[in-house]
């Protein structure tokens, strides 16, 4: 789950600051914030220098800590990562900018739903990226979505795009792509189309570990049963490997979705619901998976399983909120290792979450 596209490394070569100036910078911006027991990602308006957090019912509001936060280039905030936040009320922080301009944001929490959905499921946002191609979502600030795109467009290559469905309905369509020669002579010979929840993180790049650069998950509280989408799905004609050597196999998707609790720097798995089909299903249909909390034993195949095999505790299974939730689809089960069949084409869309 881990792995994904090599190439994206290639992106390093293109990440410049976001915001331009010439002297000492003006900005005095938070570009991103998360805190104890956020539910989604933070709403970060900075023309009114608001931030709005989503915490679950229940928790004390008087003692969230933040755990992440990043303010414009040579800016300096007055809370960092361990401080405390009382949202009880709304609270706040000052940023201090480079020219010394000091801008102070309000933090204010809202009671998140007991059923959250993830935001944009539908898939009918989409925004223009920087490089002229079009990502999940209203805008890059705010999306909880990622795709394999920010690398291969380097190559020409959109492995993932909107799809038009008719009557202003969009979905996500995903194609294994040939990379060419050049590429595949460096070990990457295709590119597989996939959306998950996350980003690009440019500053984590290492060119010898380049999923490093991948940051999977977005912030989630909720416990459900299933997971409803539509898809459709056609394998492409040859399978091979990363090699370029024909497989005695099809290809198939990979559509999944895992809830995890991340604390103290670790990570644990609490939930699990997984579809992988070689199946043609050439127009839309609906499909649900199931949700399985707790350890996954013998009757669920190895590729479920996390890497480290670190689950939370059957107790735990029993009643705890997740931290987190990892959503992917790709055109090809194994594309992060760079084998899959040219051609094939995952389309997906109208992601629900199904509570009891």
């Amino acid at each position: 789950m881990r792995k994904i596209y090599f190439l994206l490394a290639l992106a390093a070569l293109f990440s410049c600051v976001d915001e331009d100036y010439y002297g000492a910078s003006q900005y005095g911006n938070i570009k991103e914030i998360l805190v104890s027991n956020q539910s989604g990602n933070a709403i970060i308006m900075t023309d009114s220098l608001l931030v709005t957090v989503e915490i679950p019912g229940g928790v004390d509001l008087s003692a969230i800590t933040i755990e992440n936060i990043k303010v414009s280039s040579f800016a300096r905030a007055n809370k960092q990562e361990g401080d405390m936040l009382n949202l009880e009320n709304d609270d706040t922080i000052d940023i201090t900018a480079e020219d010394g301009s000091i801008f102070t944001w309000t933090i204010r929490a809202f009671v998140a739903s007991s059923t959250p959905q993830l935001d944009n499921g539908n898939l009918n946002s989409w925004y223009l990226a920087r490089g002229n191609y079009y990502e999940p979502g209203t805008d890059a600030n705010s999306t909880i979505w990622g795709t394999g795109n920010p690398g291969t467009q380097i190559l020409n290559n959109l492995a993932t795009i909107p799809e038009d469905l008719g009557a202003d309905n969009l979905a996500a369509k995903m194609i294994t792509l040939d990379n060419g020669t050049l590429a595949g002579t460096f070990g990457a010979p295709i590119s597989a189309g996939s959306i998950f929840t996350g980003f690009f993180n440019s500053d984590n790049i290492e060119l010898s570990n380049p999923q490093a650069a991948i940051e999977f998950g977005t912030p989630f509280s909720g416990r459900p049963v299933k997971v409803r989408f539509k898809y459709s799905y056609v394998p492409g004609p040859v399978n091979k490997n990363g090699d370029g050597e024909v497989l005695d196999y099809s290809d198939a998707c990979d559509i999944y979705a895992i809830l995890e609790i991340r604390q103290g720097g670790g990570i644990q798995r609490l939930g699990t619901a997984w579809f992988r089909s070689e199946v043609i299903q050439e127009a839309l249909v609906a499909q649900e998976i199931v949700f399985t909390y707790g350890e996954l034993d013998a009757s669920f195949p190895e590729y479920m399983y996390p890497v480290d095999n670190s689950y939370v505790s059957n107790q735990l299974a029993q009643f705890a909120l997740p931290t987190h939730i990892t959503f992917v689809a790709s055109s090809s089960f194994d594309g992060a290792n760079f084998a899959g069949a040219i051609d094939s084409t995952l389309i997906i869309d109208d992601i629900e979450l199904v509570y009891e």
